[in-house]
């Protein structure tokens, strides 16, 4: 029984030290999502010192009135600055990009209607 965990021992450390001399090779291969890098903020001060506001967009306003919410949504926020930093644009352009692609995503349409053949609409 000793032989045999001696010999896994032993194994274990030669295939470790095997795969970190050839990492080169094979590193990117494994999958590493890019917001582990992207430590967003997770208050509103945080987000307005990061960009995430804009005259249509105020969040100086949840500040002043002393909003104990965390700020905007994580996922939502890594979104947009996924679509800032990749088609360079603001963040005004960056959120409605976000929404459309949303909607689209939820089966509604620009306009706002749902695209669903049995949507009636009473106006």
């Amino acid at each position: 029984m000793g032989y045999m965990l001696y010999t896994i021992s032993f194994l274990s450390l030669i295939i470790a030290t095997a795969l970190y001399f050839s990492r080169n090779r094979w590193i990117h291969l494994v999958p590493i999502p890019d917001y582990v890098y992207d430590r967003l903020p997770s208050s509103f001060s945080n987000d307005i010192e990061n960009g995430f506001t804009s005259n249509d967009f105020d969040l100086h306003t949840n500040l002043a009135a002393g909003d104990s919410r965390r700020g905007l949504d994580q996922q939502g926020k890594r979104e947009v600055q996924r679509i800032m930093k990749s088609r360079r644009v603001n963040f005004d352009e960056a959120r409605r990009l976000y929404v459309e692609q949303s909607f689209a995503n939820n089966d509604i349409g620009a306009d706002g209607r749902p695209r669903d053949p049995k949507f009636v609409s009473f106006s």
